[in-house]
This record gives structure tokens, sequence and C-alpha cells, in this order.
């Protein structure tokens, strides 16, 4: 089995006497199964199934093979056009891996790297251009503030970021005290952002640790559900200081 292969069977659904369901999709119907196939992916590798990862990997493929499909039969690109294209830009950005040339750094590379995006047209008059806006939120955010960074407006240390994180704070509990909806947002979206700006500082990427911690809130939620059920009990029933007991169990058994 190999990717033309798939590409023949993506071709024979959307035939004349192929699937009425693939026939009848387009670029903007597939939007939400390209996004959903991308996160299923995501949830495979934080679980490390490697059986799920192989799995998830073929469903987002299958969703590439559709599009190219689409635009084959507009007469715009096919496939063969999509890894023609990407192959040639990774030699091109690769030059001291498929050429002769050699960087004497990481940031000599990045530099390179750059100016390579910016004659290819992926660079337009602000730094900040370039972070597609459907993105989610925080992993926007994280990608904005690097770019920021690297002409040097960010903080010198962790420290004074999270000195700002704890003005954020204060004003988010001042706007709260005047009960101002729109001031509510603001400063609690600044709040999000600022914990952003800390984990580029630790190292860690926000939306891996938030998905990690939403995972995380599900298995302790679900073992207070079974511990409720094997006692017959309804959870809408329970006291609050029992689901945290309950809580507290899941904590140190997940």
């Amino acid at each position: 089995m190999n990717l033309k292969k798939l590409t023949d069977i993506m071709a024979a659904l959307r035939s004349e006497k192929g699937c009425p369901w693939d026939r009848e999709q387009t670029r903007e119907s597939l939007k939400p199964f390209l996004l959903e196939e991308t996160y299923e992916v995501l949830e495979a590798l934080d679980e490390g199934d490697s059986k799920k990862i192989k799995e998830e990997l073929g469903d987002l493929l299958f969703q590439i093979v559709f599009h190219c499909q689409i635009a084959k039969e507009r007469k715009e690109f096919d496939m063969s056009d999509v890894i023609e294209k990407i192959s040639a830009k990774m030699i091109k950005r690769h030059p001291h891996v498929f050429g002769k040339t050699r960087f004497k750094s990481k940031e000599h590379f990045r530099k390179y790297w750059e100016a390579e995006k910016k004659r290819e047209g992926k660079k337009r008059e602000s730094i900040l251009e370039g972070v597609p806006k459907a993105l989610p939120s925080l992993l926007r955010a994280h990608k904005l503030q690097k770019k920021a960074a690297r002409v040097g407006f960010d903080w010198e240390k962790t420290e004074d970021a999270i000195k700002k994180l704890d003005e954020e704070l204060r004003e988010f509990k001042a706007a709260l005290k005047k009960k101002k909806q729109p001031e509510i947002e603001d400063e609690l979206g600044d709040i999000f952002f600022m914990l952003v700006n800390i984990s580029r500082f630790v190292g860690v990427n926000p939306e891996d640790a938030l998905r990690k911690t939403i995972s995380k809130f599900i298995s302790r939620f679900r073992y207070i559900e079974m511990k409720a059920a094997e006692k017959k009990r309804n959870l809408s029933d329970m006291t609050l200081k029992e689901m945290d007991s309950l809580w507290d169990e899941a904590k140190e058994k997940l």
C-alpha cells in the first residue's frame, strides 16, 4: 500500500460512482475534520500509543489527500505537486544538509531561515505576521511572543515576568470589585497572556500543558464518578467535601 494507492482510493470516492458523502464535500465543509484529526493526532502523541498514533496520522493524511483531490478536480494542483513543493522548500532551507553551506551556530541558521522565508514571501511588513489567526489562542500567543522576543521585546528573566503576572492579578481583582464585565474580561485576558509568557520562559508549550491538564482533570473526575457509582450515589446528592475527598484519592492514584 503506497501513497498512489491512497490517492486512487480518494479519486474513486469522488467519482460519479463514488460515495455520495465524499462527493459533496468542499474545502469549507472539510475544515472541521482537518482540525479534528489534527487534535486526535496530538492526543495520541500525548498518550504515547504507537498504534493509535499510526491510525490518527493516517486519518490526518487522508484529509490532506482529500484536499489535494479537490484541487486536482479544479485543475489547480495535485498530491504530487504538494510533495514536490515541500521537498524543494526543505532542500532549499537546509543547505547545510543538502549543500555545502555551513552555519556557525543555531542563531546563524535561524537568521538564514528567516531570510529565506522572507524571500519566499512568507515574511511581510511586521515581524508578527505569519502566525495563523486560526491557531488556538494559547498557541498563537506563544508564537507571537516568541517573534517579538527575537528583536529584544522581552523580559530579561522569569522573575520579571512573574512580577508582571502579580500586577495583572491585582488589576483583575480591582476589576472584579468594580463589577464591570468588559474590564474583567480585559484583565483576565492579560493574565492568560502573561501565563503564556511565563511558560515560554520556562520552556513549556502552553497548549500542550493545558491539554495534558485537561486530560488529567477528566481522569480524576471520572474516578469520582466511578466511586460514587460504587456507593450508588449521584454526584448531585454528594457534598463538595465528599467529592473533594474522592478527588484527593484520585490525585494519589492517577
